[in-house]
This record gives C-alpha cells, structure tokens and sequence, in this order.
C-alpha cells in the first residue's frame, strides 16, 4: 500500500468513529428532547428549547454526513464549533477526565472534528467521488476574494 492510500484508510476509520459518535450523541438529544432541553437550561444555554434540538440534529446529521464523508470540511467545522461551545460551557470547570464531567471527551471530539476540517475526508467518500470539497473549496476562495477586493476598492483595508 502506498501512503496517499494508508492516509485515506486512516482518514476513512477517523470519520466512522466520529461520525458515528456524534450520531449516536444527537439521536440521544433529539430521543429526549425535554431532558435535553432541562440539561442545557441548567448549563444556562439561551434559549435551551430551540438550541438542543438544533445541536441534535447537527450532531445527528453531521454525524451521518461525516460517516460517508459529504460536505466533511463545512461539517466538520460546524461539529468542532459544536464541541467546543460545549468545553466552555458545560465541561471546563470539571477538569480533564470525562468521569469527573471533565472536557477530555470534547476536546478529542473537537480535535478530530476539526483534524477532518483541516485535513478533508480523504479518496474514500462522497466529497472525493463528486469532488464536492473542491468546489466547495473554490467557491469559498472565490467569495473571500470578491470580499477582500471590494474592501480594497473601497478603502476599507
């Protein structure tokens, strides 16, 4: 096997165990959506009955899309965004180890989530298939240059 194929099995086994976890995590919230809710109402969340069945179904189908590696880089960011609002809010002042409510399962979620972002899904998924993530990519550099020329043009830079 040569390394861009050990990289893409390496990066395959990373999203099935991250995707699924998340999957796992938001079926849980949305199972539950008044014990969801009560939790984040006590991590004094805003509006708790909007934002646990909204990180439910992020996690739920972010999970999913990053099992088959769909859209992995916006997805990515989106569930690393997701775990680390959930360090600060809710796990930062119970130290490091998950069974004392520490951050240790939030920081290795976010850090492979955002791994993934950073690194892309790899040859085995839908984005390399499609080539969704290039165009995605393209689209993304497009906009921020058509941003940053507007600004220059208009003496904001």
């Amino acid at each position: 096997m040569n390394s861009a194929t050990l990289q893409s099995a390496g990066l395959l086994i990373l999203r099935l165990v991250v995707g699924t976890t998340f999957l796992v995590h938001g079926l849980d919230k949305l199972g539950d959506l008044s014990a969801a809710e009560q939790f984040f109402a006590a991590q004094s969340i805003p509006a708790p009955d909007v934002m646990a069945p909204f990180v439910g179904a992020t996690e739920t189908v972010g999970g999913v899309l990053l099992i088959v590696g769909l859209a992995t880089p916006l997805v990515a960011v989106a569930l690393t965004i997701d775990m680390l609002v959930a360090l600060f809010t809710t796990h930062i002042d119970h130290g490091f180890f998950v069974a004392d409510g520490g951050f240790e399962h939030v920081l290795l979620m976010a850090g492979a989530s955002l791994t993934l972002a950073l690194a892309g899904p790899g040859r085995y998924s839908v984005d390399a298939v499609s080539n969704l993530s290039r165009h995605l990519d393209h689209a993304a550099a497009v906009r921020l240059r058509r941003r940053i020329s507007r600004r220059t043009d208009a003496g904001a830079l």
